[in-house]
């Protein structure tokens, strides 16, 4: 998702804001979002989780969990560009994407605790 919405976002954003502020930013910025690359993102979340779906690792309310996930990340991630990945040597880009993963990955946890957690209610 997040790669899928970078890359699509730098290439065709019309309008790019920082996540931040909502302010009008360049295309590349880090922190930077625009329509096109949120929904590219969001189509390759579904695209994956799908080809999850499939193959039978996961069932659709798991491809919805997975989208979700993958949405909060991916924002989340940019959030991290726009406020400490210039401030800190350290974090770089495969670092943020390390982050990012783990956010993914305890956000579809979550979902699915809940999920479960309501459904027993």
């Amino acid at each position: 998702s997040d790669t899928t919405a970078s890359e699509v976002g730098k290439a065709y954003g019309k309008r790019t804001f920082l996540i931040t502020t909502l302010q009008p930013v360049a295309r590349g910025t880090e922190g930077a979002v625009s329509l096109e690359g949120t929904l590219a993102g969001v189509i390759a979340s579904a695209a994956i989780a799908f080809v999850g779906w499939g193959v039978g690792l996961v069932n659709l309310t798991g491809v919805f969990f997975c989208v979700i996930a993958a949405f909060i990340a991916t924002n989340l991630e940019s959030v991290i560009g726009a406020t400490l990945q210039s401030k800190l040597e350290w974090l770089t880009n495969e670092v943020v994407n390390i982050i990012n993963t783990m956010i993914g990955a305890i956000a579809v946890v979550l979902l699915a605790l809940a999920w479960h957690w309501i459904s027993q209610v």
